[in-house]
């Protein structure tokens, strides 16, 4: 594969400084996991109901802010009752949705924070479910600041919650590389003049990383 393609716009800066995605790029998270297990005798429900009843598109709301109990209560309000157990687990066994840590990446986080590299993460996760994940992963504590958007009310690609970042940490965009599993959120990093990689997978992020000339 090629090396990483530069952004135009920060003027041939090498980046000095990762932000981090956590969902899918250090931490595991699939709905799948969990309603594979609900829906055990019969597995063609669970694609319909993660596409009919707890979509991403609702799921992304709790990702703005929006408390899991008011849109709990709200969806069941809009469904028969045979679905509401279903619904309730979204929130109440929302912790089986994570897969675990994504070994490479995060061994390539330690690294990294080891040499000195600069470590800051964004992501799109719900202020009250991230409290789970910072009891279950101590290695959030090596980034210097987390940004989380149910906490800002606002969510990637949305270009604020890339400028919140930024000015609170008093960071440089041309000086920043941005890792994520999402095109969407890729693009709108280069947008906000940040160097970004699309994550595929912990080796072929550390090849990117080094080609952006980071010692690893």
């Amino acid at each position: 594969m090629s090396a990483p393609r530069p952004n135009p716009d920060t003027d041939g800066r090498p980046p000095t400084t990762i932000v981090f995605d956590l969902g899918n790029v250090l931490i595991g998270w699939d709905p799948r996991a969990l309603y594979r297990e609900l829906f055990a005798e019969q597995p063609e429900q669970v694609d319909w109901f993660l596409e009919n009843v707890c979509t991403s598109a609702w799921n992304a709301e709790q990702d703005r802010g929006r408390r899991f109990s008011d849109a709990v209560v709200a969806l069941a309000a809009q469904h028969p009752p045979q679905l509401h157990a279903a619904i309730r687990a979204y929130h109440e066994r929302w912790v089986e949705m994570l897969t675990g840590e994504i070994t490479g990446s995060v061994e390539l986080l330690l690294e990294l924070h080891a040499r000195g590299t600069p470590l800051y993460a964004l992501t799109n996760w719900n202020q009250e479910t991230f409290a789970h994940a910072r009891e279950r992963y101590p290695w959030l504590a090596r980034f210097r600041g987390i940004v989380v958007s149910g906490e800002e009310r606002c969510v990637k690609p949305d270009p604020q919650i890339y400028h919140t970042l930024l000015a609170r940490y008093g960071l440089q965009a041309a000086d920043c590389v941005f890792i994520d599993d999402s095109p969407a959120n890729v693009r709108a990093a280069r947008e906000v003049g940040m160097h970004a990689l699309q994550f595929s997978d912990p080796a072929q992020l550390r090849a990117d990383l080094k080609a952006l000339g980071f010692a690893l």
